[in-house]
């Protein structure tokens, strides 16, 4: 069997009998995160705290069709023991640009459990099992609002850009879903379905500038690039990225970029698609 086919067959009660500790959906609790994680255990030893702490987050567990099953610490969906037993949780991936179709990358901090140090798109997280982010498994729509109510929760955190100019000065645009699974260092990894948002600057008026303040904690650089900037970037061997950011740029960015100003036209594809 492979890997999908072991995926695709569980059902939502295969997946509550397989991992006993995922809380189900009608007994979670309405809270960001579980205290469990501790600088303590041993799979922590040399990580940072702060970093340690946000693998308490509660994430939402999904079915092989973005279906909400309940809710699973960070930590949980990001071992790779896990994740080869077919773990899912839900994220979302953010490309944010600017007036002058600039797209802004972040290079993740050193102190970051996964992935420390590779550079990726805008902001990179996860919808929380919280009543604002899960939305609703009969409401494509409602899942798209929770992942965008939680990349500006997360535009905040990382990148110290404020709620207020993430809702005055742009939109968000859902572009589709990306279902992947992906190694990290270990013992860590992804396996997501990841909701893709385009945001674009729109200003009117006086032009006023994104206020980018990184949390050193989440973020070790940042820059905004232009298109042919970013394939610069990729084509050179000392830079290294994030294996979803890679899988969007082979699979749909420049197309997409090249679309900016009439987004609409290609957004809200309601197909998952499957990199595995």
């Amino acid at each position: 069997m492979t890997y999908s086919q072991l995926v695709e067959n569980m059902s939502s009660h295969d997946i509550l009998d397989k991992f006993p500790d995922i809380i189900p959906l009608r007994r979670r609790p309405n809270s960001k995160s579980s205290e469990s994680s501790s600088a303590q255990d041993a799979i922590f030893t040399g990580h940072d705290e702060e970093q340690i702490k946000l693998m308490n987050e509660n994430c939402i567990v999904l079915d092989w069709n973005d279906n909400a099953i309940g809710s699973a610490t960070k930590k949980m969906c990001h071992l790779m023991t896990n994740i080869n037993r077919g773990l899912l949780h839900r994220a979302f991936s953010v490309f944010l640009f600017n007036s002058e179709n600039k797209l802004l990358l972040q290079q993740r901090a050193s102190e970051k459990i996964t992935f420390p140090c590779l550079w990726t798109n805008t902001c990179c997280s996860h919808p929380l099992c919280i009543d604002d982010e899960i939305g609703s498994n009969h409401h494509l729509d409602k899942k798209i609002q929770g992942a965008i109510v939680a990349a500006t929760r997360k535009l905040n955190h990382e990148l110290g850009i404020p709620t207020e100019e993430i809702e005055r000065m742009g939109k968000f645009h859902f572009l589709n879903r990306i279902h992947y699974m992906a190694p990290s260092n270990e013992p860590w990894g992804e396996h997501e379905i990841d909701y893709i948002l385009f945001y674009k600057l729109n200003y009117t008026g006086t032009k006023e500038d994104l206020t980018v303040n990184p949390n050193v904690n989440e973020v070790r650089d940042y820059k905004w690039v232009s298109m042919d900037e970013l394939k610069s970037m990729l084509e050179d061997p000392n830079l290294k990225f994030t294996p979803w950011f890679n899988i969007i740029c082979e699979s749909y960015l420049f197309k997409w970029w090249a679309q900016i100003d009439d987004i609409e036209k290609v957004e809200n594809d309601t197909k998952i698609h499957r990199m595995l």
